[in-house]
């Protein structure tokens, strides 16, 4: 019909043709309306996008087109406001500035839970929280049957440490979302931001809680009902206290499915000093390392430390002090710089200076991107303390490995997502891998996973002195926002 008007040059005919296109453009601004209309929170419902959706297949303007990922040229951090927002839950903290002191269900914890919940919905996140407080907010894409992005990170912190691990991450994927909202960016999968429970092993002796939780692990779920604190605490009752009294039942509801989300990457400091020596803006991480965590006891007769004699003795001090020099050398000799291992804990029996050890228990973290690597330094270091055990006449009392987590490997469409935002924001980058572990250790269980590293002040973390800058900060919090929007496109 179209063609034949448009081969026919009769008056009639050609007041037809302006009558279509006045039609198209009134459709056009229609659209167009609709579409600006829509970017203001509030005034339509959550199902402005589907409408949005509905009204780009009907006309077959891609009304989403200029908001992927090449076309955010300008993305805008608001560092100060960030910065500010570092600082302010630093304040959540049982120990004086510039320390950070924050247990997991204490009184800081909540007020903690509080303040990220309250960003999150100044954001326009629906907020949502499980049985063991992992707090996710969600920011809903315009094809919502799809699996959506997952980001973030933890705000725990261990006794004495700083106000910037795992606190980048959440603050920052907060962030991220802002930026990407106003650069007039549109998801397609849903972004999600977590809060995750306990990354910190401090109240309960288990470290990435929450995460092993939604990672599925069954055993944690039974552990955790005979789990108490030092202060004979149970898991249950504390989290009852910080209000979540759902721990208390089946901790299995806290479970995602395998494919629940389509990726996950979190924002972290590096926690070590490479990036800062190079002066490399982004760390894109590879592999992270797993840890296997070892508890060892020898006991032997003690004694008065004037009164035996040294041929006589069987010093349980003097095997843990020979078992840990062991464990140096085991992982020296693995020939790879990425096994390392720590003593990290060590504990004597009676603790008098006058008085021969009769009981030492060492705890050991050995942890590697090589599992089999790993675990065969595991197993040098059990055969170590059998030798020492016998040459120095003690009793090895006790040889438990307490978790041997398998390492996680980056997945590699997330990697070449986060090295092309990298590329497009001119920002300088290097594959490496994490020694520390996270999180997203476990995350990779669930779905497909990726870490972004920026600088932080000569390595340092988990003390008062851990710094990164607000300019580092931004850097990352750019990448992360350019990723999730290659990722929610995807």
């Amino acid at each position: 019909m179209i063609n034949k008007l448009q081969s026919n040059s009769s008056p009639n005919n050609t007041h037809k043709k302006k009558k279509m296109k006045a039609l198209r453009f009134s459709l056009f601004i229609f659209i167009f309306s609709l579409y600006f209309i829509c970017d203001f929170p509030g005034i339509f419902s959550h199902d402005e996008d589907m409408t949005i959706k509905t009204m780009e297949e009907f006309s077959g303007y891609p009304i989403h087109e200029p908001n992927y990922p090449n076309s955010l040229s300008s993305l805008s951090v608001n560092s100060e406001t960030l910065q500010k927002q570092i600082d302010e839950l630093a304040t959540f903290s049982d120990s004086p500035a510039p320390s950070v002191t924050r247990i997991l269900y204490s009184e800081k914890d909540v007020l903690a839970r509080s303040y990220i919940k309250d960003l999150m919905e100044l954001s326009g996140l629906s907020v949502i929280e499980d049985a063991v407080g992992n707090i996710f907010g969600r920011w809903n894409g315009y094809e919502r049957e799809l699996s959506p992005v997952l980001t973030g990170s933890h705000v725990d912190a261990i006794p004495y440490s700083g106000k910037y691990d795992g606190v980048v991450g959440v603050l920052g994927a907060i962030e991220a979302i802002n930026v990407l909202k106003r650069s007039g960016f549109k998801p397609k999968r849903s972004l999600e931001v977590i809060m995750f429970t306990s990354e910190e092993p401090t109240r309960f002796g288990i470290s990435c809680l929450g995460s092993r939780l939604l990672a599925g692990s069954v055993e944690l779920a039974e552990l955790l009902k005979k789990t108490v604190d030092s202060q004979n605490i149970s898991f249950s009752d504390a989290a009852k206290s910080a209000g979540y009294i759902n721990a208390k039942g089946d901790l299995s509801e806290v479970f995602l499915k395998k494919g629940s989300h389509s990726a996950f990457i979190e924002l972290h400091i590096e926690q070590g000093p490479i990036l800062e020596k190079e002066g490399t803006s982004i760390g894109v991480v590879t592999a992270i390392a797993a840890p296997a965590s070892i508890k060892v006891t020898f006991e032997g007769n003690g004694g008065h430390a004037g009164a035996a004699l040294m041929p006589e003795r069987n010093d349980a001090g003097l095997a843990a002090a020979e078992l840990a020099l062991a464990v140096e050398k085991h992982v020296l000799d693995s020939g790879s710089i990425d096994t390392v291992g720590t003593v990290g804990i060590l504990k004597l029996h009676p603790g008098a200076i006058n008085s021969i050890p009769s009981m030492a228990h060492l705890e050991i973290d050995t942890r590697d991107i090589d599992e089999s690597r790993r675990n065969l330094v595991i197993e040098k270091i059990h055969q170590s303390a059998l030798v020492i055990a016998k040459k120095r006449k003690v009793i090895l009392s006790e040889f438990e490995i307490v978790n041997q987590d398998p390492p996680a490997l980056s997945d590699e469409s997330i990697t070449k997502a986060t090295e092309l935002a990298c590329q497009e924001l001119n920002l300088t980058h290097k594959k490496m891998i994490s020694r520390a572990y996270h999180d997203s250790l476990f995350m990779a269980r669930v779905s497909p996973m990726g870490m972004i590293f920026i600088p932080c002040y000569k390595g340092y973390s988990h003390k008062p002195e851990e710094f990164s800058s607000v300019e580092d900060i931004a850097n990352g919090v750019k990448v992360l926002a350019l990723t999730l929007a290659k990722l929610s496109l995807s």
